[in-house]
């Protein structure tokens, strides 16, 4: 595998990126299906409309993807994320163990879903930058416009948090 036309062997920056980004990949694929649970777990109707607009989001990221790996010239490959896949298993645990239809169920669900938006940040990042390194500026400037949407939608989370959840679930009385 070689992702760079310039050399005759893979640097081990090379491999971590190409490691790196079949991780993202695998994470985008099933993030698509972890958000339309979450869309149908919230009551919230700012919040289902975010999820669903980052599911819709989650769905192209997926094609950014794919596109980077063709420009790169390596097939696309997914390899399972041992971080998200812990965060997403912490999302389907707080809709068990929180009471459908109430503010308490929305707040967590924000709090579950930045979670994987700081992980996704944290590893577009990245990838931005070690795309840039290796002289994939295409591969960089694309993988930049997902952390963008990824940042946009942390902001989101935050604004519909404290624009009201937040204070409704302080309200909510204790389930007994």
């Amino acid at each position: 595998m070689q992702i760079l036309s310039n050399t005759s062997t893979n640097s081990r920056l090379e491999e971590f990126f190409v490691t790196m980004l079949q991780e993202i990949y695998w994470s985008e694929q099933h993030l698509v299906n972890v958000l339309s649970t979450m869309t149908g777990a919230a009551s919230n109707t700012e919040l289902i409309q975010a999820f669903d607009q980052h599911r819709q989001q989650t769905v192209e990221h997926v094609k950014v993807v794919e596109r980077a790996f063709s420009l790169l010239g390596i097939p696309a490959q997914a390899e399972p994320s041992m971080g998200l896949q812990g965060l997403f298993d912490e999302g389907w645990q707080v809709i068990d163990e929180t009471e459908e239809g109430s503010a308490q169920r929305d707040v967590a669900l924000i709090i579950a879903a930045q979670k994987v938006e700081h992980y996704e940040i944290a590893c577009y990042g990245s990838l931005v930058t070690l795309a840039a390194t290796l002289g994939e500026i295409e591969v960089a400037d694309m993988l930049r416009a997902v952390l963008t949407e990824e940042k946009e939608t942390d902001a989101l989370l935050t604004i519909i948090a404290e624009s009201k959840i937040n204070a409704q679930a302080s309200e909510e009385p204790v389930a007994r």
